[in-house]
């Protein structure tokens, strides 16, 4: 995830995209060994691709980048076996990931290939570096149809051809520890914020909190409080793309959240500077009974937690049963697979996309990761019919809503998450968490976005 320690030189990039004008164009890494084209420009055979080289920059979905690279290998070492085409893999911390792509985009070196959050299709859309995914490009890996709605919804802006592809769903669910409830006498886990409160307080002893919180991880401040924000009926953009971070109901969000560990005091001060999935591991050895989280069962297990430990419900709303915007309970969360627009190897890239997105490899990789297939085919795999992962994929198909698919999503991440987490940080300090504070830290991101 991003910390805010990125958020400057972030900026500073976004605006060197701005100042060229948004059409930029980006070259593809890799070495064509086989020339890849015919002599009139056009796509030379299949046969042709064997050779080539392509460069793919790959998010971190599991428990380290070396992690990664081992299950990333594995099934790239298959593509290459089946198609001759060789890849060449860096897997990208998420503190990193975002300016290392505004970076490849302004100077045109980049990859061939690249993940990158759902939440940015929009922003990087609007560079004009990334390849258009048209009918005829959809048409290379099998058509738009095989992947699920709210995942092509969260790849790009309304209106236009989507920017990237699906590759791993994740959605938010509460995941709460069974033993601690049943210790403290709670018969259910909460469906409403202020059920959860009452809960997290009974839980809160001894040492061990009611409640895990990632309170300086920027990326998680954001996904939070777009969900209770738009809980409340309200977005962080207007229909023109102009930033509302100042309503009252965005107040009202960004305050409820920090007052987890400021007011509540059910989630432990330390969390103020959770930026690295601590907060699963608190919750997999016991020091807190419940944590927001997506798709965390391998993290978990990592830990030595059983599955039949813990149990996952929707995130609570602010009322019971309700619908709607009041009843979105998670962003669509998810890594969509782009393609430099400029890549010297195209064809080689779509196969690759191909491979990625066929159905065999969506039930491989998103089984490792724990996460739900955007390929609807692939779900019905027995893999993902655990119990956690049919109620993320619910989650997914029913309350789930996109973040604001506009071309400053991310400087929106970039400028409110960390604004969030200096609000934690003063919390943990003592300082008084107000509606005055709240508004006053909004009002500073938003002076600091650029026209939309």
């Amino acid at each position: 995830m991003r910390s805010s320690s990125t958020s400057s030189r972030l900026l500073a990039a976004t605006a060197l995209v701005a100042a060229l004008g948004l059409t930029l164009a980006a070259c593809g890494g890799g070495s064509d060994k086989s020339g890849g084209k015919s002599t009139d420009g056009k796509t030379a055979g299949a046969n042709s691709l064997s050779g080539q080289t392509i460069t793919y920059w790959a998010s971190n979905q599991g428990t380290s980048l070396d992690a990664d690279k081992a299950t990333l290998t594995t099934e790239l070492n298959k593509f290459t076996a089946s198609t001759g085409i060789k890849v060449k893999l860096e897997v990208i911390g998420w503190a990193d990931l975002l300016n290392r792509i505004l970076a490849a985009a302004t100077s045109g070196q980049g990859p061939d290939v690249l993940n990158i959050g759902n939440t940015w299709s929009a922003s990087l859309q609007a560079t004009g570096a990334l390849m258009p995914w048209d009918d005829a490009a959809f048409g290379t890996i099998g058509g738009k149809d095989r992947f699920a709605a709210a995942a092509i919804a969260s790849a790009g802006a309304a209106g236009q051809d989507p920017a990237a592809v699906p590759l791993y769903s994740m959605a938010y669910g509460l995941y709460y520890n069974k033993k601690m409830f049943a210790d403290a006498g709670i018969a259910n886990p909460p469906t409403t914020w202020a059920e959860l409160v009452a809960d997290g307080k009974k839980l809160t002893t001894g040492g061990h909190y009611g409640l895990a919180v990632e309170g300086a991880n920027g990326a998680e401040n954001i996904h939070h409080i777009f969900v209770l924000a738009k809980q409340r009926g309200a977005s962080w953009f207007d229909d023109k793309g102009a930033p509302t971070f100042t309503g009252p109901q965005q107040v009202a969000a960004v305050k409820q959240y920090v007052d987890f560990i400021a007011s509540d005091k059910i989630a432990a001060k330390g969390n103020a500077e959770y930026v690295q999935n601590q907060t699963i591991t608190d919750f997999a050895t016991g020091k807190a009974a419940m944590m927001m989280w997506q798709s965390a069962a391998p993290a978990i297990a990592s830990h030595g937690m059983k599955p039949g430990d813990y149990g996952v419900v929707p995130v609570p709303t602010q009322t019971a049963g309700a619908t709607g915007d009041a009843g979105v309970t998670s962003m669509v969360a998810g890594i969509n697979m782009a393609i430099f627009k400029d890549t010297k190897h195209k064809d080689a890239a779509e196969a690759f996309v191909k491979f990625m997105t066929s159905t065999d490899e969506q039930k491989t990789l998103n089984g490792k990761y724990g996460s739900i297939p955007p390929v609807t085919e692939a779900q019905s795999d027995p893999a993902f019919q655990t119990p956690d992962l049919k109620v993320l994929a619910s989650v997914l198909s029913k309350s789930a809503a996109p973040l604001p698919q506009v071309a400053n999503e991310s400087q929106f991440e970039n400028l409110v998450g960390p604004a969030v987490k200096s609000l934690f940080a003063d919390a943990a300090a003592g300082k008084p968490v107000t509606d005055d504070s709240v508004k006053a830290a909004l009002t500073k991101a938003q002076q600091q976005m650029p026209a939309s």
